[in-house]
């Protein structure tokens, strides 16, 4: 994380807690012409709240008025920035080895700051979470990586599992066992 991403994770975490959420992490893009702030917030784990709630178009909109204002006080991005606050969403972000730690045993996809065994990019399930560094599994074995070299990460949501998958029908089984595939459907008949 950077040191202005820190930045303004210290400075608007209790803004949002004090509107019953959690602010789960936040991305700093700087651009020509302006920048990008986007917050993910989050219902908080293990709260005796309502059971199987969810962030809201409201939840956005209520952070997004009250971060908004904060910001202009503060001021700590110089220049023209765009605000987005945003709910975690199937393939939700991690940023922290707590975020990791709740999903173990989960697919994630991750981009490395620094090469690691000629490797910036990486995809395989989180074994385990312990003493800064996150172990996945990768290709048949473990790959270990410092947390600190994560520069991004999400979840891969397991479309199949919640009947999304293409050609798949909620809480039903493949059509015809075959693998799906990018290749035209020649000599299909089709309607005309």
């Amino acid at each position: 994380m950077s040191e202005k991403t820190s930045e303004i994770v210290q400075l608007l975490a209790p803004t949002v807690e004090s509107l019953g959420l959690e602010l789960l992490g936040v991305e700093y893009l700087p651009a020509p012409g302006g920048a990008t702030l986007r917050l993910y917030i989050d219902v908080p784990a293990g709260e005796g709240g309502e059971p199987g709630r969810t962030v809201t178009i409201e939840d956005c909109e209520a952070v997004s008025r009250e971060v908004s204002a904060q910001l202009d006080v503060a001021d700590p991005i110089a220049g023209n920035y765009t605000l987005e606050v945003s709910s975690p969403g199937m393939d939700r972000p991690l940023f922290t080895a707590a975020h990791f730690a709740r999903f173990v045993g989960e697919q994630a996809k991750v981009g490395l700051k620094l090469p690691q065994d000629g490797r910036r990019r990486l995809q395989g399930r989180i074994l385990r979470v312990d003493n800064g560094e996150v172990t996945f599994a990768l290709d048949n074995a473990e790959f270990v990586v410092a947390l600190e070299n994560i520069d991004k990460a999400r979840l891969v949501p397991d479309w199949e599992a919640l009947g999304l998958a293409p050609g798949k029908k909620p809480g039903k089984g493949s059509n015809s066992g075959k693998q799906p595939s990018n290749k035209p459907a020649a000599g299909k008949p089709h309607a005309e």
